[in-house]
């Protein structure tokens, strides 16, 4: 039978609200109820709590019970050597809310409340990653089932919920019952474009494009939501276009733009299913992605080998550094030379040839070092794979900045995301929700970073310098990467070779290795270069860089050399390099594309500051009145609204 306190928070809709809030003398009936009355009460506010201090009395019985914010206390200082297997980030900041409960006649009372915190609070799309409401509590599990009878199924249930927690999650799912999708039959090309004409009226910045033959059979499509244009605004400098995966019903080929956010994780731009491999069908569907991103071209773009695709990259990415993705290339190796990598020693000069060789003599020496060695002259695979070296080869592109997009790692990723495509019969509706579905899960992904980065502070092993400098800038998994650079100079021999007065040129040999690095610093300008070239592909120091900075005393890295796109702020008031007027773009609709998406940033910002409390609310309120009174007083605007309504 529900406490009262369960019964008021079910007729409530499951919200602890302002009539609801805690208070001294509140009563519950065990350990439990109230246990999940304050983490009820967290979640809605958006913290996490933990067990404090329990008092007994002489026959062990709890008289005294008291429950914290999570962020309660400050770290203590680890034991010197002690070595840990997890190292937790510090969440801690001080915070005094608290409850404390007495224990009197098997009643659990209320008779210490604190509700204020010296932190941020989770906002609603936040509060699935809070540590303390990672399982659905009874309250929110009755909810459910409150919303539920025989005429209500169960994603219905589930969106509720959704609206509930701000997301989906797995401790939802444990609740309901799982139901598959139903997919729309008949899915011919008029209800594929019915689809992604409803997929727009839902949010407006959605682009597709569709391609139909005369018998108005779909043969090309692409689409993109407007939240893949503002991850492409931040990190659409490097694109893995992959296409290895084909759709078991109608064998399209599946072929999503993928790119690595500032966790170094893998995010999608977009997606596009092809009835062929032609020229002509790669030149619409890069004209068109380009389209759809306000024609702004990334740098780099990954693909697998293919000719058709290579020209098309030419005509329509010309400024564009194209790569092959080093996974196909190993899957094919598997294929070509099967009896030579079980060879423990080809295995390592094959490696060498992708990863090792730092100049191209080098690489041309020790291929044909293997070549010879283990007499593959004829092999015809190895022949061609040789003629595309420069672009598989990082030797050859070691001032190209990749972001190590096209690793073996990040390649297997992809597959285990989109394998089922190729597995599973569907129409193309069925498809285009299978990838919505699968995009929900990486951005899912990215949020809970997002929110580990917000919350917490990575244990720093020195925590000094440009130690904390970078632990405060870089995401947490881009420190790690830092950090690693930065221990590693202990194993960095230095010796300076020149010096003009301003300009220092070192040699630097790792420890237990022949190759020598070339390393200049300008110390006027704060400009520093290596022969390693780890800065230009990857966008952090190298340690022999750092080495360097170390010998001159920084105590920060230089302004210049914190890439944006790696930091905790990579998708704050993002505005694409170079402004509208350096555009290329000729057409009014991808102009106002471009603006909608740097206008959604910004906004983005300042409706997520404004709602941490009432007074941001109203204040954001107030000049949004405000912008429209503008607006409506400006005659290019009001002109061109007019001609809209026409």
């Amino acid at each position: 039978m529900d406490s009262g306190w369960q019964r008021n928070i079910l007729e409530n809709g499951g919200k602890v609200g302002e009539s609801d809030e805690l208070r001294v003398g509140m009563e519950v009936s065990n350990e439990t109820e109230a246990y999940e009355l304050y983490n009820t009460y967290a979640f809605e506010k958006g913290f996490s709590i933990r067990k404090g201090t329990v008092r007994r009395d002489a026959q062990n019985n709890v008289r005294q019970r008291d429950y914290f914010c999570s962020k309660e206390g400050f770290p203590l200082d680890e034991e010197m050597g002690e070595v840990k297997k997890v190292r937790r980030l510090d969440t801690r900041t001080g915070c005094k809310a608290m409850i404390r409960f007495t224990v009197d006649n098997g009643k659990w009372k209320i008779a210490q409340f604190n509700p204020v915190h010296n932190h941020e609070f989770a906002k609603p799309e936040e509060r699935q990653f809070l540590r303390s409401s990672r399982h659905i509590p009874t309250v929110r599990a009755a909810i459910i089932g409150s919303k539920v009878d025989v005429s209500v199924r169960p994603t219905k249930s589930q969106s509720h919920l959704e609206k509930e927690m701000g997301s989906t999650d797995n401790a939802g799912h444990n609740c309901l019952h799982r139901m598959k999708e139903g997919m729309i039959e008949g899915a011919d090309g008029q209800s594929l474009l019915d689809y992604l004409k409803h997929q727009q009226m839902e949010d407006s910045n959605f682009f597709y494009s569709v391609q139909v033959d005369q018998y108005n059979r779909v043969t090309n499509f692409f689409w993109r939501d407007s939240r893949s244009k503002l991850d492409y605004d931040c990190f659409g400098d490097v694109v893995l276009f992959d296409t290895t995966f084909r759709t078991q019903k109608y064998n399209l080929i599946c072929a999503p733009f993928v790119g690595v956010d500032h966790h170094w994780k893998n995010v999608l731009f977009g997606c596009a299913f092809l009835s062929d491999e032609r020229t002509d069908s790669f030149t619409w569907l890069f004209e068109t992605f380009l389209e759809s991103m306000g024609n702004k071209r990334p740098k780099t773009i990954f693909t697998d080998e293919d000719n058709a695709m290579e020209k098309a990259i030419e005509i329509i990415l010309p400024g564009t550094h194209h790569r092959l993705c080093t996974w196909n290339i190993s899957k094919n190796a598997s294929q070509y030379l099967a009896s030579h990598l079980a060879n423990p020693e080809f295995k390592e000069c094959f490696n060498k040839c992708f990863h090792d060789c730092v100049t191209e003599a080098e690489f041309e020496a020790t291929w044909d070092d293997m070549v010879k060695k283990f007499n593959l002259e004829n092999n015809l695979w190895l022949k061609k794979l040789y003629l595309l070296r420069e672009k598989w080869c990082p030797t050859f592109s070691s001032d190209t900045f990749t972001a190590n997009i096209g690793c073996d790692q990040r390649g297997e990723n992809i597959n285990t995301t989109f394998h089922q495509i190729s597995t599973k019969t569907m129409d193309l509706i069925g498809l285009a929700q299978h990838y919505e579905k699968k995009t929900k899960v990486l951005r899912s992904a990215e949020a809970e970073e997002d929110f580990r980065c917000k919350n917490g502070m990575p244990r720093l092993k020195v925590n000094t310098g440009i130690f904390k400098h970078a632990a405060a800038e870089y995401t947490i998994k881009m420190y790690s990467f830092f950090e690693n650079e930065l221990l590693s100079t202990f194993g960095v021999r230095m010796m300076e070779v020149g010096n003009d007065g301003n300009q220092y040129v070192y040699e630097a040999i790792e420890e237990g290795h022949q190759r020598v690095y070339t390393i200049q610093y300008n110390s006027t300008t704060s400009m520093i270069c290596c022969s390693c070239k780890l800065f230009e592909s990857m966008g952090v120091l190298c340690r022999h860089a750092l080495k360097v900075l170390d010998l001159k005393n920084f105590m920060s890295i230089p302004a210049q050399y914190i890439v944006k796109r790696w930091t905790r702020g990579a998708k704050k008031q993002n505005v694409m390099s170079g402004g509208l007027c350096e555009l290329s773009c000729k057409r009014a609709k991808s102009a106002q594309s471009l603006r909608l998406s740097e206008l959604t940033h910004e906004g983005n910002n300042v409706f997520s500051i404004g709602s941490l409390c009432d007074s941001g609310t109203r204040i954001v309120k107030q000049k949004l009145v405000e912008a429209m009174k503008l607006l409506e007083s400006d005659t290019e605007t009001t002109s061109m609204l007019g001609t809209l309504n026409k």
